[in-house]
Protein backbone atom coordinates (compact mmCIF):
# COMPACT_ATOMS: atom_id res chain seq x y z
CA UNK A 1 0.00 0.00 0.00
CA UNK A 2 1.39 3.09 -1.34
CA UNK A 3 -1.16 5.92 0.33
CA UNK A 4 -1.12 7.02 4.29
CA UNK A 5 -1.61 4.48 6.87
CA UNK A 6 -4.59 5.12 8.68
CA UNK A 7 -6.26 3.70 12.05
CA UNK A 8 -9.99 4.89 12.89
CA UNK A 9 -10.99 4.58 16.75
CA UNK A 10 -14.59 2.89 17.02
CA UNK A 11 -16.56 0.69 14.65
CA UNK A 12 -20.02 2.43 14.67
CA UNK A 13 -21.50 3.79 11.59
CA UNK A 14 -19.36 6.66 11.37
CA UNK A 15 -16.09 4.08 11.46
CA UNK A 16 -17.33 2.08 8.60
CA UNK A 17 -18.26 5.00 6.41
CA UNK A 18 -15.25 6.50 6.78
CA UNK A 19 -13.37 3.48 6.22
CA UNK A 20 -15.65 2.82 2.86
CA UNK A 21 -14.74 6.33 2.36
CA UNK A 22 -11.06 6.51 2.63
CA UNK A 23 -10.66 2.93 0.59
CA UNK A 24 -12.39 3.81 -2.23
CA UNK A 25 -10.06 7.69 -2.70
CA UNK A 26 -6.83 6.12 -1.21
CA UNK A 27 -4.49 3.35 -1.48
CA UNK A 28 -4.29 2.95 2.07
CA UNK A 29 -4.33 -0.05 5.16
CA UNK A 30 -7.00 0.93 7.33
CA UNK A 31 -7.34 -0.22 10.89
CA UNK A 32 -10.82 0.16 13.13
CA UNK A 33 -10.04 -0.14 16.41
CA UNK A 34 -13.04 -0.98 19.02
CA UNK A 35 -13.01 -1.62 22.89
CA UNK A 36 -15.78 -4.32 22.67
CA UNK A 37 -14.59 -7.64 21.44
CA UNK A 38 -17.59 -7.12 18.46
CA UNK A 39 -17.97 -3.91 15.55
CA UNK A 40 -20.92 -2.16 14.33
CA UNK A 41 -21.46 0.14 17.42
CA UNK A 42 -24.51 1.46 18.43
CA UNK A 43 -25.83 -0.76 15.38
CA UNK A 44 -25.37 -3.72 17.79
CA UNK A 45 -26.10 -2.58 21.19
CA UNK A 46 -28.41 0.54 20.42
CA UNK A 47 -30.68 0.05 17.67
CA UNK A 48 -33.78 -0.86 18.92
CA UNK A 49 -34.02 -5.05 19.03
CA UNK A 50 -37.87 -4.91 16.98
CA UNK A 51 -35.74 -2.72 14.50
CA UNK A 52 -33.87 -5.34 12.76
CA UNK A 53 -34.36 -3.93 8.62
CA UNK A 54 -32.21 -1.51 10.50
CA UNK A 55 -29.85 -3.19 11.94
CA UNK A 56 -29.36 -5.14 8.77
CA UNK A 57 -27.09 -1.66 7.77
CA UNK A 58 -24.38 -4.04 8.91
CA UNK A 59 -24.31 -6.38 6.21
CA UNK A 60 -22.74 -2.81 4.20
CA UNK A 61 -20.14 -2.35 6.86
CA UNK A 62 -19.45 -6.20 6.31
CA UNK A 63 -18.49 -5.95 3.09
CA UNK A 64 -16.19 -2.94 3.70
CA UNK A 65 -14.86 -4.75 6.39
CA UNK A 66 -13.92 -7.47 4.10
CA UNK A 67 -11.62 -5.67 1.87
CA UNK A 68 -8.26 -6.55 1.83
CA UNK A 69 -6.76 -3.23 2.78
CA UNK A 70 -9.15 -2.84 6.07
CA UNK A 71 -8.15 -4.79 9.10
CA UNK A 72 -10.67 -4.93 12.72
CA UNK A 73 -8.79 -5.10 16.03
CA UNK A 74 -11.34 -5.72 18.67
CA UNK A 75 -11.13 -5.80 22.24
CA UNK A 76 -8.51 -2.81 22.79
CA UNK A 77 -9.26 0.30 24.21
CA UNK A 78 -7.78 3.37 23.20
CA UNK A 79 -6.84 5.19 26.58
CA UNK A 80 -6.08 2.62 28.37
CA UNK A 81 -4.93 -0.15 26.33
CA UNK A 82 -3.30 2.12 23.68
CA UNK A 83 -3.08 6.16 23.68
CA UNK A 84 -3.73 8.43 21.53
CA UNK A 85 -0.13 9.61 21.54
CA UNK A 86 0.82 6.09 20.48
CA UNK A 87 -1.49 5.75 17.76
CA UNK A 88 -0.45 9.05 15.99
CA UNK A 89 3.42 8.12 16.50
CA UNK A 90 3.02 5.05 14.11
CA UNK A 91 -0.27 5.61 11.65
CA UNK A 92 -0.10 8.83 9.50
CA UNK A 93 -3.74 9.25 10.02
CA UNK A 94 -5.77 9.24 13.23
CA UNK A 95 -9.39 9.24 12.69
CA UNK A 96 -11.58 9.51 16.40
CA UNK A 97 -14.96 8.43 15.42
CA UNK A 98 -15.95 7.26 19.15
CA UNK A 99 -19.67 8.53 19.08
CA UNK A 100 -21.31 9.75 22.75
CA UNK A 101 -21.91 6.57 24.54
CA UNK A 102 -22.52 8.55 28.03
CA UNK A 103 -25.98 9.99 29.18
CA UNK A 104 -26.50 13.45 29.87
CA UNK A 105 -27.35 14.05 33.29
CA UNK A 106 -30.74 15.19 34.59
CA UNK A 107 -29.50 17.82 37.10
CA UNK A 108 -32.91 17.97 39.28
CA UNK A 109 -32.93 16.75 42.92
CA UNK A 110 -33.92 13.13 42.97
CA UNK A 111 -31.88 12.26 39.93
CA UNK A 112 -29.56 9.80 41.92
CA UNK A 113 -32.53 7.70 43.24
CA UNK A 114 -32.74 4.18 42.72
CA UNK A 115 -35.43 3.23 39.47
CA UNK A 116 -33.47 6.31 37.51
CA UNK A 117 -31.54 5.40 34.43
CA UNK A 118 -30.53 7.16 31.49
CA UNK A 119 -31.41 6.13 28.25
CA UNK A 120 -27.90 4.41 27.13
CA UNK A 121 -27.46 2.12 29.55
CA UNK A 122 -31.45 0.84 29.84
CA UNK A 123 -31.50 0.22 25.67
CA UNK A 124 -28.01 -1.32 26.42
CA UNK A 125 -29.75 -3.52 29.08
CA UNK A 126 -32.61 -4.70 27.02
CA UNK A 127 -30.33 -4.93 23.57
CA UNK A 128 -27.74 -7.02 25.78
CA UNK A 129 -24.82 -4.79 25.51
CA UNK A 130 -21.64 -6.38 27.78
CA UNK A 131 -21.78 -2.88 29.54
CA UNK A 132 -25.42 -3.28 31.03
CA UNK A 133 -26.37 -6.92 30.67
CA UNK A 134 -26.11 -6.49 35.44
CA UNK A 135 -28.27 -3.32 34.78
CA UNK A 136 -31.42 -5.13 36.94
CA UNK A 137 -33.79 -2.35 36.39
CA UNK A 138 -37.01 -3.21 38.63
CA UNK A 139 -39.94 -3.45 36.36
CA UNK A 140 -42.78 -3.99 38.96
CA UNK A 141 -44.32 -0.48 38.55
CA UNK A 142 -47.43 0.54 37.03
CA UNK A 143 -46.19 3.48 35.48
CA UNK A 144 -42.99 4.59 33.80
CA UNK A 145 -42.29 7.97 33.18
CA UNK A 146 -39.88 8.37 29.60
CA UNK A 147 -38.06 11.91 29.31
CA UNK A 148 -37.45 13.32 26.11
CA UNK A 149 -39.22 13.69 22.80
CA UNK A 150 -36.47 11.72 20.24
CA UNK A 151 -36.57 8.48 18.38
CA UNK A 152 -34.70 7.30 21.79
CA UNK A 153 -37.50 7.94 23.74
CA UNK A 154 -39.85 6.47 21.35
CA UNK A 155 -37.71 3.31 21.22
CA UNK A 156 -38.09 2.97 24.96
CA UNK A 157 -42.28 3.13 25.33
CA UNK A 158 -42.37 1.17 22.39
CA UNK A 159 -40.41 -1.49 23.49
CA UNK A 160 -42.01 -1.13 26.83
CA UNK A 161 -45.49 -1.99 25.49
CA UNK A 162 -45.30 -4.56 23.16
CA UNK A 163 -46.26 -7.86 23.83
CA UNK A 164 -44.46 -10.98 23.50
CA UNK A 165 -45.77 -11.80 20.37
CA UNK A 166 -44.84 -8.52 18.75
CA UNK A 167 -41.42 -9.02 19.90
CA UNK A 168 -40.67 -12.71 18.42
CA UNK A 169 -38.82 -11.34 15.25
CA UNK A 170 -36.53 -9.13 17.92
CA UNK A 171 -32.74 -9.98 19.24
CA UNK A 172 -33.68 -9.13 22.93
CA UNK A 173 -31.99 -11.03 25.55
CA UNK A 174 -34.48 -13.43 27.59
CA UNK A 175 -33.55 -12.06 30.71
CA UNK A 176 -35.08 -8.41 29.13
CA UNK A 177 -37.95 -10.56 27.78
CA UNK A 178 -38.97 -12.15 30.82
CA UNK A 179 -38.23 -8.61 32.82
CA UNK A 180 -40.48 -6.74 30.66
CA UNK A 181 -43.46 -9.45 29.99
CA UNK A 182 -43.77 -10.06 33.86
CA UNK A 183 -43.97 -6.36 34.22
CA UNK A 184 -47.48 -5.03 35.82
CA UNK A 185 -46.97 -1.80 33.34
CA UNK A 186 -50.01 -0.29 32.58
CA UNK A 187 -49.19 3.43 32.13
CA UNK A 188 -46.37 4.97 30.38
CA UNK A 189 -45.75 8.79 30.10
CA UNK A 190 -43.31 10.58 27.38
CA UNK A 191 -42.82 13.87 28.57
CA UNK A 192 -41.32 16.83 26.63
CA UNK A 193 -40.62 20.56 27.78
CA UNK A 194 -41.41 21.64 24.37
CA UNK A 195 -44.31 21.14 22.01
CA UNK A 196 -45.39 18.59 19.48
CA UNK A 197 -43.86 21.06 16.68
CA UNK A 198 -40.36 21.26 18.53
CA UNK A 199 -39.95 17.66 18.93
CA UNK A 200 -37.33 15.60 17.95
CA UNK A 201 -38.85 11.88 16.91
CA UNK A 202 -39.10 10.86 13.28
CA UNK A 203 -42.70 10.23 11.76
CA UNK A 204 -41.94 6.61 10.56
CA UNK A 205 -41.20 6.07 14.82
CA UNK A 206 -44.10 7.85 15.66
CA UNK A 207 -46.26 6.10 13.16
CA UNK A 208 -45.29 2.83 14.99
CA UNK A 209 -47.38 3.50 18.34
CA UNK A 210 -50.36 3.63 16.67
CA UNK A 211 -49.89 0.26 15.71
CA UNK A 212 -49.72 -1.32 18.88
CA UNK A 213 -51.52 -4.46 20.01
CA UNK A 214 -51.93 -3.47 23.74
CA UNK A 215 -51.18 -0.23 24.47
CA UNK A 216 -53.32 2.91 22.99
CA UNK A 217 -51.53 6.39 22.52
CA UNK A 218 -52.96 8.96 23.86
CA UNK A 219 -52.19 12.97 23.37
CA UNK A 220 -52.92 15.59 26.51
CA UNK A 221 -52.77 18.31 24.42
CA UNK A 222 -54.79 20.56 22.08
CA UNK A 223 -53.22 20.37 18.85
CA UNK A 224 -52.74 23.35 16.16
CA UNK A 225 -54.98 23.10 13.53
CA UNK A 226 -52.02 24.62 10.73
CA UNK A 227 -48.63 25.18 10.94
CA UNK A 228 -47.47 28.72 11.87
CA UNK A 229 -43.61 29.89 11.47
CA UNK A 230 -40.63 30.30 9.54
CA UNK A 231 -39.54 26.73 8.73
CA UNK A 232 -37.92 25.25 5.36
CA UNK A 233 -39.69 23.00 3.08
CA UNK A 234 -38.33 20.10 5.10
CA UNK A 235 -38.77 20.85 8.10
CA UNK A 236 -42.50 22.01 7.42
CA UNK A 237 -43.34 18.71 5.86
CA UNK A 238 -41.96 16.69 8.84
CA UNK A 239 -43.45 18.60 11.64
CA UNK A 240 -46.76 18.64 9.79
CA UNK A 241 -46.83 14.74 9.01
CA UNK A 242 -45.91 14.47 12.61
CA UNK A 243 -48.99 16.70 13.53
CA UNK A 244 -51.15 14.27 11.40
CA UNK A 245 -50.35 11.18 13.35
CA UNK A 246 -51.00 12.84 16.41
CA UNK A 247 -54.02 13.89 15.32
CA UNK A 248 -54.93 10.65 14.15
CA UNK A 249 -54.31 8.77 17.51
CA UNK A 250 -57.13 10.97 18.91
CA UNK A 251 -59.39 9.49 16.27
CA UNK A 252 -58.36 5.74 17.31
CA UNK A 253 -61.27 3.81 19.33
CA UNK A 254 -60.77 3.88 22.32
CA UNK A 255 -59.90 0.16 22.74
CA UNK A 256 -59.87 -1.93 26.15
CA UNK A 257 -55.71 -2.26 25.80
CA UNK A 258 -53.98 -2.65 28.70
CA UNK A 259 -51.07 -0.27 28.43
CA UNK A 260 -51.71 3.49 27.83
CA UNK A 261 -48.94 5.57 25.97
CA UNK A 262 -49.25 9.15 27.41
CA UNK A 263 -48.05 12.05 25.27
CA UNK A 264 -47.26 14.74 27.82
CA UNK A 265 -45.80 17.63 25.71
CA UNK A 266 -45.11 21.80 27.83
CA UNK A 267 -43.62 19.42 30.61
CA UNK A 268 -40.51 19.92 32.57
CA UNK A 269 -39.27 17.95 34.90
CA UNK A 270 -38.35 19.52 38.41
CA UNK A 271 -37.99 17.30 41.21
CA UNK A 272 -37.89 13.51 41.60
CA UNK A 273 -39.29 12.58 44.84
CA UNK A 274 -38.46 8.95 46.90
CA UNK A 275 -36.59 7.90 50.10
CA UNK A 276 -34.03 4.77 48.57
CA UNK A 277 -35.90 4.86 45.44
CA UNK A 278 -37.81 6.69 43.19
CA UNK A 279 -41.59 7.49 43.96
CA UNK A 280 -43.11 10.27 41.95
CA UNK A 281 -41.81 13.10 39.74
CA UNK A 282 -42.79 17.02 39.58
CA UNK A 283 -42.76 18.46 36.42
CA UNK A 284 -43.92 22.73 35.71
CA UNK A 285 -46.26 23.20 32.95
CA UNK A 286 -44.47 25.24 30.29
CA UNK A 287 -45.39 27.76 27.50
CA UNK A 288 -43.47 29.32 24.57
CA UNK A 289 -43.06 32.64 23.86
CA UNK A 290 -42.09 33.20 20.28
CA UNK A 291 -38.96 30.35 20.71
CA UNK A 292 -38.19 30.87 24.33
CA UNK A 293 -39.71 28.79 26.92
CA UNK A 294 -41.30 30.15 29.81
CA UNK A 295 -42.42 28.16 33.16
CA UNK A 296 -45.57 29.19 34.32
CA UNK A 297 -45.20 27.79 37.77
CA UNK A 298 -48.38 24.98 37.25
CA UNK A 299 -46.98 22.28 38.97
CA UNK A 300 -48.01 18.37 38.48
CA UNK A 301 -46.63 14.73 39.66
CA UNK A 302 -46.71 11.56 38.22
CA UNK A 303 -46.43 8.48 40.58
CA UNK A 304 -43.61 6.21 38.67
CA UNK A 305 -41.27 3.52 40.10
CA UNK A 306 -39.28 3.84 36.99
CA UNK A 307 -37.80 6.68 35.00
CA UNK A 308 -35.80 6.70 32.24
CA UNK A 309 -34.45 9.97 30.61
CA UNK A 310 -33.59 10.63 26.95
CA UNK A 311 -31.94 14.12 26.90
CA UNK A 312 -29.20 13.33 24.60
CA UNK A 313 -25.78 12.17 25.35
CA UNK A 314 -21.95 12.81 25.64
CA UNK A 315 -18.16 11.34 24.74
CA UNK A 316 -16.43 9.34 27.30
CA UNK A 317 -13.63 11.43 28.23
CA UNK A 318 -10.00 9.50 26.90
CA UNK A 319 -6.69 11.22 27.49
CA UNK A 320 -5.42 13.50 24.36
CA UNK A 321 -8.72 14.34 23.24
CA UNK A 322 -9.87 18.08 23.69
CA UNK A 323 -13.74 17.85 24.28
CA UNK A 324 -15.95 20.75 24.59
CA UNK A 325 -19.80 21.43 24.39
CA UNK A 326 -20.36 17.21 24.10
CA UNK A 327 -17.74 17.28 21.04
CA UNK A 328 -14.41 17.05 20.05
CA UNK A 329 -12.30 20.71 19.36
CA UNK A 330 -12.06 20.50 15.13
CA UNK A 331 -12.22 22.34 11.97
CA UNK A 332 -14.99 19.98 9.69
CA UNK A 333 -13.47 17.04 10.87
CA UNK A 334 -9.72 18.34 11.16
CA UNK A 335 -8.36 18.60 14.77
CA UNK A 336 -4.82 18.62 13.96
CA UNK A 337 -2.11 17.35 10.78
CA UNK A 338 -3.12 13.45 10.30
CA UNK A 339 -5.97 14.10 13.46
CA UNK A 340 -9.75 13.84 12.55
CA UNK A 341 -12.94 13.18 13.66
CA UNK A 342 -16.31 11.83 12.33
CA UNK A 343 -19.84 11.40 13.60
CA UNK A 344 -21.45 12.12 16.78
CA UNK A 345 -17.78 13.01 17.89
CA UNK A 346 -17.42 15.46 15.55
CA UNK A 347 -21.06 17.49 15.54
CA UNK A 348 -22.99 15.92 18.47
CA UNK A 349 -25.62 13.07 18.37
CA UNK A 350 -28.16 14.77 15.96
CA UNK A 351 -29.16 12.86 13.32
CA UNK A 352 -29.75 9.21 11.43
CA UNK A 353 -27.43 6.45 11.13
CA UNK A 354 -26.98 7.80 7.29
CA UNK A 355 -26.20 10.95 8.55
CA UNK A 356 -22.42 9.80 9.18
CA UNK A 357 -21.90 9.08 5.47
CA UNK A 358 -21.61 12.81 4.68
CA UNK A 359 -18.93 12.93 7.76
CA UNK A 360 -16.95 9.72 6.54
CA UNK A 361 -16.66 11.20 2.95
CA UNK A 362 -16.14 14.80 4.35
CA UNK A 363 -12.67 13.69 6.22
CA UNK A 364 -11.77 10.82 3.72
CA UNK A 365 -11.47 14.07 1.00
CA UNK A 366 -9.40 16.03 3.30
CA UNK A 367 -7.13 13.33 4.03
CA UNK A 368 -6.51 12.55 0.16
CA UNK A 369 -5.83 16.13 -0.41
CA UNK A 370 -3.37 16.25 2.73
CA UNK A 371 -1.55 12.94 2.59
CA UNK A 372 -0.81 11.26 -0.73
CA UNK A 373 2.42 8.54 0.75
CA UNK A 374 2.72 6.20 3.50
CA UNK A 375 5.38 7.83 5.68
CA UNK A 376 4.21 5.32 9.23
CA UNK A 377 4.14 1.77 8.78
CA UNK A 378 0.78 1.85 11.29
CA UNK A 379 -0.06 -1.62 11.05
CA UNK A 380 3.42 -3.51 11.74
CA UNK A 381 3.41 -0.82 14.46
CA UNK A 382 0.32 -1.83 15.88
CA UNK A 383 0.86 -5.51 16.06
CA UNK A 384 3.71 -4.90 17.84
CA UNK A 385 2.65 -2.73 20.14
CA UNK A 386 -0.19 -5.08 20.85
CA UNK A 387 2.27 -7.78 21.33
CA UNK A 388 4.37 -5.93 24.14
CA UNK A 389 1.62 -5.12 26.10
CA UNK A 390 -0.13 -8.88 26.04
CA UNK A 391 -3.53 -7.40 24.65
CA UNK A 392 -5.92 -9.67 23.23
CA UNK A 393 -7.31 -8.54 19.97
CA UNK A 394 -10.76 -10.03 18.22
CA UNK A 395 -10.39 -9.93 14.44
CA UNK A 396 -13.37 -9.30 11.86
CA UNK A 397 -13.33 -13.51 11.25
CA UNK A 398 -13.40 -13.79 15.59
CA UNK A 399 -16.83 -11.55 15.04
CA UNK A 400 -17.93 -14.30 12.27
CA UNK A 401 -17.30 -17.13 14.62
CA UNK A 402 -19.67 -14.68 17.38
CA UNK A 403 -22.54 -13.81 14.65
CA UNK A 404 -22.36 -17.46 13.24
CA UNK A 405 -23.13 -18.80 17.27
CA UNK A 406 -25.56 -15.95 18.18
CA UNK A 407 -27.87 -17.22 14.84
CA UNK A 408 -27.01 -20.80 14.70
CA UNK A 409 -28.74 -20.66 18.88
CA UNK A 410 -31.47 -18.56 17.93
CA UNK A 411 -35.07 -20.04 18.57
CA UNK A 412 -36.59 -19.35 15.31
CA UNK A 413 -37.80 -16.55 14.63
CA UNK A 414 -35.56 -14.81 16.31
CA UNK A 415 -32.52 -13.59 14.56
CA UNK A 416 -29.49 -15.07 16.84
CA UNK A 417 -29.38 -15.33 20.61
CA UNK A 418 -26.60 -12.63 21.36
CA UNK A 419 -24.13 -13.46 23.95
CA UNK A 420 -23.81 -11.37 26.48
CA UNK A 421 -20.37 -11.33 28.15
CA UNK A 422 -16.76 -10.20 26.63
CA UNK A 423 -15.55 -13.59 28.65
CA UNK A 424 -18.24 -15.47 26.70
CA UNK A 425 -17.23 -13.72 23.13
CA UNK A 426 -13.37 -14.52 23.86
CA UNK A 427 -13.76 -17.54 25.09
CA UNK A 428 -15.65 -18.77 21.95
CA UNK A 429 -12.93 -17.25 19.72
CA UNK A 430 -10.79 -19.22 21.95
CA UNK A 431 -8.34 -15.76 23.04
Amino acid sequence: MKGPSVVIIGSGPSGFYTAESISKKLDSNIDIVDRLPTPFGLIRGGVAPDHQTTKKISVAYTKTAKKKQINFFGNIEIGKDVSIEELREIYDVVVIAIGSEIDNKLEINGSNLKGVYGSAEFVGWYNGHPDYVNLEPNLNTENVVVIGNGNVAIDVVRVLSKTSEEMLNSDMPEYALNSINKSPIKNLYMVGRRGPIEAKFTNVELREMGNLKNCLPIVNIDLPNKLEGDYSERDQRLIEKNLETLKSFLLIEKENKEKKLNFNFFQKPIEIIGNDKVESIKFEKTKLEGTKLKSTGEVTEINCGLIITAIGYKPKEIPGLKITGGVIENENGRIDTGFYAVGWIRRGPTGVIGTNKADGELVADLINKEFKNQNKDGRKSLIKLIKSKNLKPTSFEDWEKIDSYEKNNAIDPAPRKKILTIKEMLNLCKI
